[in-house]
């Protein structure tokens, strides 16, 4: 930090990075379980009301790469606003026309929006909080997401036993969205407030494009991006894996749920212990314990199917899952923050959240494939395995790109002529 550079605080963070992701997280965890009801409700077979809910990944797969291009050009705080009226147009599209298709359109707008607004704070706080706490700062981000999501569903039911109807709960992302927006117009912009550490002088060099970023940074993409698709793939799967698990053991429903929850109340209190992990001993111990973890529940849920007492087991790997995923919790935003340029982080993090995506969108499709051709406990064990290859190629890849005894970098990109 320069001496005309505030200092860093994080109060200074609280209200420009997390307060608007809280309100927009809870208005995205109250109408993403009411989807597929919404679509059923105009028709639609369960296969297709599938497929309109997954018109959301697909949107934010769709819109990473686009994202980093506009985070570059307009700046975190207005693309922030932006995303967050997208969003409000896409419910629009959803509720003005009764149909799927509108449906669908609505729901895919709202994956673009997530994909900008997810970017964006990335970005923020990418350039603005020091590389000493940015493992708790990321984390403490995802935890905040994650903690709108946990409560937005219980918001929706409220007003489904209000209302008797599943499309008022859109109304909850507008008013989020709204919210968002009041909050980032009448803050000062933190752009402006901690510019010094961001760009520099006047006349300071363009933001990188998106594929320029891409050629120049093909190594560490390919290499340390391929280990984060696979930790994203064995994270999505798990939330694949345990209610197929639990129908195909025969677990009553109210049951299953009970112990799903109880996961992931355990995987969301752990997320600052995961900053500081990774803060105080390096991102491998956040890492690799995450994934051996979720990967290790894979296979012992692979094994465990046909045996007695397989409803043990599967508690016990729902309990394995929330440690594993709680302790690896900001570790993909942390290394995507750590890898970026300092000043001009949004066209890297663009590309690198594509690759973590894909790999979101590409475990429940392996999942269903490996289930179909030969059985769920092929599809955990082949998911198993996937992650560790990812922990493999984690352990190997980020010593050189991040370097340190903490693993962390400087403030300049990843080290010179790794790629």
């Amino acid at each position: 930090m320069t001496a005309s550079q505030p200092q860093f605080s994080w109060g200074s963070i609280v209200l420009p990075a997390y307060l608007p992701t809280l309100l927009f997280s809870l208005g995205e965890g109250a109408i993403i379980p009411v989807i597929p009801v919404v679509a059923t409700e105009r028709g639609a077979s369960i296969a297709i009301a599938g497929l309109v809910a997954a018109m959301l990944m697909i949107g934010e797969l769709l819109g990473d790469l686009p994202a980093g291009w506009l985070v570059a050009r307009i700046g975190e705080r207005n693309a922030m606003i932006g995303a967050a009226m997208l969003a409000v147009i896409g419910v629009v599209v959803a509720l003005a026309l009764p149909s799927v298709t509108a449906l669908a359109i609505g729901v895919l707008l709202l994956g673009l929006a997530t994909a900008v607004f997810g970017l964006a704070r990335h970005a923020f706080l990418t350039s603005y909080v020091p590389a000493r706490v940015r493992a708790r700062a990321l984390s403490t981000l995802a935890g905040v997401f994650r903690a709108g999501w946990a409560v937005g569903p219980f918001i929706a039911a409220a007003i489904i036993a209000w209302t008797g109807s599943s499309e008022p709960v859109f109304w909850v992302l507008v008013a989020a969205c709204l919210a968002v927006v009041v909050v980032l117009v009448l803050l000062p912009d933190p752009e402006r407030v901690f510019g010094v550490g961001r760009g520099g002088a006047a006349g300071d060099e363009a933001p990188q494009g998106v594929l320029r970023a891409i050629v120049e940074h093909r190594g560490v993409l390919a290499r340390i991006g391929s280990g984060i698709g696979l930790l994203a793939a064995v994270r999505a799967s798990r939330t694949v894996i345990l209610p197929l698990w639990a129908v195909s053991i025969g677990m009553a429903p109210e049951a299953a749920a009970l112990v799903i929850g109880i996961s992931a109340t355990i995987d969301f209190c752990l997320f600052y212990v995961s900053g500081q992990v990774m803060d105080r001993f390096g991102r491998l111990w956040s890492a690799i314990p995450g994934l051996v973890g979720l990967s290790t529940g894979h296979l012992i849920l692979a094994f465990s199917h046909d045996v007695p007492g397989n409803d043990l087991w599967f508690i016990t790997v729902a309990m394995l899952f929330g440690i594993a995923n709680g302790l690896s919790s900001g570790v993909i935003l942390t290394l995507g923050a750590d890898l970026a340029p300092k000043r001009h982080p949004a066209a890297f993090l663009g590309a690198y959240r594509t690759i973590g995506d894909a790999g979101q969108a590409a475990a429940p499709v392996v999942v269903s494939a490996v289930t179909s051709l030969v059985s769920i406990a092929a599809a955990s064990a082949t998911i198993g395995v996937l992650g560790f290859v990812g922990a493999g190629m984690l352990l190997r890849w980020v010593p050189r790109y991040v370097p340190g005894r903490r693993g962390r970098r400087g403030e300049g990109g990843p080290a010179e002529g790794a790629d």
